[in-house]
């Protein structure tokens, strides 16, 4: 497993990045880390109008954008990590079954006992922490989510209250009740702190030796 951290905040960089690297050659499996400014992630098979609150987000600084998986309309912000694996079908994956499971155990070695919804999203204590979504080709496999720490609860409500009215044959997110991890870990650890042990619990679980840094596109990733 290669794992690999993104340097830029901006969601269409950290999206292209994604895109760039589900497409490339790539012959060992990959986990990807980045944190994105305040945005909305929507679906690829969802309306933008239906799904996010436009005119709150353009008040608010909030981006929106589309990415190339399924699934629900997501919030990012500085308090929100998120990971995302890359996977050939054709070899042996280092990945669990389940995709979650590297996740789960690296939680739960810092304390936080998640579990995985029916929707592969993650909970703890009931409430989601972490939505996922995933998109596959003939040989390969993305399997990404959210992994909420010290999230603005009150920006991801309100900017993911679009018109329901607008969706038509449209994919609705399924709504769920969320929490942030900062209620386990404690108010007084920030995400960037947090983040940097998540990572490492990772490092362990793969036993790699480093996390690669990637420069904003064009990438610098040698296959």
């Amino acid at each position: 497993m290669q794992l690999l951290r993104s340097l830029s905040d901006a969601p269409a960089i950290n999206s292209g990045i994604e895109s760039t690297l589900f497409a490339s050659p790539f012959k060992e499996d990959m986990l990807l880390f980045y944190i994105n400014r305040p945005s909305v992630i929507v679906g690829r098979n969802q309306s933008v109008e239906a799904e996010v609150n436009t005119a709150y987000c353009a008040t608010h600084g909030i981006e929106v954008i589309k990415r190339i998986t399924g699934g629900g309309t997501v919030y990012h912000d500085y308090g929100n990590i998120n990971y995302a694996f890359f996977i050939r079908k054709h070899t042996k994956s280092v990945l669990d079954l389940d995709f979650a499971s590297p996740v789960v155990v690296a939680l739960g070695s810092l304390g936080i006992q998640a579990t995985v919804g029916a929707r592969r999203e993650l909970l703890c204590d009931g409430r989601k922490i972490s939505g996922t979504a995933s998109h596959t080709t003939g040989d390969s496999i993305l399997f990404h989510g959210t992994l909420l720490h010290h999230t603005n609860l009150t920006h991801l409500s309100e900017a993911l209250k679009g018109d329901l009215s607008r969706r038509g044959r449209h994919v609705a997110s399924a709504p769920a009740t969320v929490m942030n991890l900062s209620e386990v870990t404690g108010t007084n650890e920030t995400t960037a702190q947090f983040f940097e042990k998540f990572m490492q619990q990772l490092l362990i679980f793969y036993k790699a030796e480093k996390i690669q840094s990637l420069s904003p596109l064009p990438l610098n990733l040698k296959f």
